[in-house]
């Protein structure tokens, strides 16, 4: 039985009827259609809508009919019953055309969705409908070793769906608690291949960003426009590679195509921005950047031509950070992060419990006085801070000078003093 799309998003996702439905002008699609003959030399009119993604009828056979009564394109035969199967080849005319159409842009992708559809349908699914319960947050989190305090701070922030900032010594999770916080964001959400705006084609759907849900034909929504992906909500992480140029529309002047920055990419889902503070650009000039967003849940992103269009910041954004957050941001901004949670050093018991978990799940015997070894020599002795990736590390550390010495791995002293030498710097 086919999955219905949602009451608030069926008028938006339907499958257009007519040229008009599309949201396009008829010649945005006769561009389109002529490109992808010009490209392919010879193609049938049912594989042209299968990659513009539009009906056949009533829309790419409209579109059709105007190229060949531009004398744009001609019929050389058949490729099978009725006029979906006819194939279409470009004239000379409809050559010249075609390469001065290519010289304004040379997307040839499934067609895009206007501008206001896309601005609706994010909306109707907003990252904010989302609810998470305790139970959800406990599930997610299960694998870590967290205190009470920790889940109960992590909880509201997700049901924010706004701000979070992370902050605290390296190496205690915090990539990790973002990460979880992301996988309990239920539920799919559609994206379009693409959108246009003032004839400009803006690329929104990503193979690395977005992940597809592959559904039974059964079980695909009635009459969806198939310009639209169902994918998971989305969680996109950048970290010291980001730039101020990454946050607005990217342009090639190449292919004379956009492809939408990070943020957007992300909407109904989480942005994390890692490691901040070692980007290329200056916090602060960074931050500047999302006051608006954070502030308006909108975001402005610029054309080539110098006009502004407002898009939906329906984000959840997340800052992660290894640094002292009053050497990055001042007050002001502090104020505009709903959330800010420190992530601290574990506690010894806490320690403890990672250490088990991990040698559990490396199958090395826990042994207490190895573990009691390892606390007191190389950490009370060497004033060295407990992180909560040390197991994790020192443990592997422990399975490779096994292998080499063709011995078992276990918690002996002799193991524990190399793994830490080879794993700690000397100061």
């Amino acid at each position: 039985m086919a999955s219905p799309i949602p009451p608030t998003l069926a008028p938006l996702l339907h499958e257009p009827a007519t040229l008009a439905d599309t949201g396009l002008s008829p010649g945005s699609i006769y561009d389109l259609a002529l490109k992808l003959i010009y490209i392919a030399g010879e193609v049938n009119g049912q594989v042209i809508a299968d990659q513009l993604h539009l009906p056949y009828t009533n829309v790419v056979d409209r579109a059709l009919g105007f190229l060949i009564k531009e004398e744009f394109v001609s019929i050389t035969g058949s490729a099978g019953f009725g006029e979906r199967g006819y194939n279409y080849v470009i004239t000379q005319k409809g050559s010249v055309k075609a390469q001065e159409v290519l010289a304004r842009s040379q997307y040839t992708g499934p067609a895009p969705v206007a501008l206001d559809t896309y601005i609706q349908a994010a909306r109707a699914q907003t990252i904010g409908q989302v609810r998470i319960s305790q139970a959800q947050v406990r599930e997610a989190f299960a694998h870590l070793t967290l205190s009470e305090t920790m889940l109960r701070r992590i909880g509201p922030a997700a049901n924010s769906a706004r701000s979070l900032f992370l902050y605290g010594p390296p190496g205690n999770g915090k990539t990790t608690i973002a990460e979880s916080i992301a996988t309990m964001f239920k539920g799919n959400l559609y994206i379009p291949y693409a959108i246009e705006v003032d004839g400009q084609i803006i690329q929104v759907f990503d193979a690395l960003s977005h992940a597809p849900i592959e559904q039974p034909v059964a079980e695909k929504a009635e009459n969806l426009d198939a310009r639209w992906v169902l994918c998971r909500r989305p969680f996109i992480v950048t970290g010291g590679e980001l730039t101020l140029e990454a946050l607005d529309l990217i342009f090639d002047p190449i292919s004379k195509v956009y492809q939408a920055p990070h943020q957007m990419k992300a909407n109904g889902g989480m942005f994390l921005i890692d490691d901040f503070g070692r980007q290329q650009v200056r916090p602060r000039d960074l931050l500047n950047r999302w006051i608006v967003p954070l502030e308006k849940r909108v975001d402005y992103l610029t054309l080539q031509t110098g006009k502004k269009i407002e898009i939906p910041f329906d984000v959840l954004i997340a800052f992660s950070t290894n640094l002292n957050p009053a050497d990055l941001v001042d007050d002001a901004f502090l104020r505009r992060i709903r959330h800010k949670i420190e992530v601290p050093n574990p506690t010894w018991d806490e320690y403890r419990e990672i250490f088990l978990r991990i040698a559990t799940k490396r199958n090395i015997p826990f042994e207490e006085d190895g573990f009691k070894y390892l606390v007191l020599e190389h950490y009370v002795k060497a004033k060295r801070e407990p992180r909560s990736v040390h197991p994790r590390d020192l443990l592997d550390q422990v399975i490779d000078l096994a292998k080499y010495l063709e011995v078992e791995p276990r918690l002996s002293k002799e193991l524990i003093d190399a793994a830490v030498e080879a794993y700690f710097v000397k100061m």
